[in-house]
C-alpha cells in the first residue's frame, strides 16, 4: 500500500464493478492515477478517505474478495 493521500482531478475516471447494483450501494470505485499506483475509494462518500495500491496488490484484492 501506498502513502494513501492524492489529490482530486478531473481528468480522473473512477470505475465501479459492472456486478454493483442498480443504486451502487456498497460498491467500491477505481482509478488509475499512474502507471504504478491504483486509487480506491467507497462509492457512498466518494469525498471519503481513499487508498492507493500497486497495480499487483489491487489484482490480490480483488482475486481475494472473489473467492470469500
Amino acid at each position: 500500500m501506498r502513502d494513501g493521500r492524492f489529490r482530486e482531478s478531473s481528468a480522473l475516471v473512477w470505475r465501479k464493478s459492472s456486478h454493483s447494483t442498480a443504486q451502487g450501494e456498497e460498491c467500491v470505485e477505481v482509478t488509475s492515477l499512474s502507471q504504478d499506483t491504483i486509487g480506491v475509494r467507497d462509492s457512498k462518500d466518494p469525498e471519503g478517505p481513499r487508498l492507493t495500491l500497486t497495480p499487483a496488490a489491487w489484482r490480490a484484492l480483488a482475486h481475494r474478495t472473489k473467492t470469500l
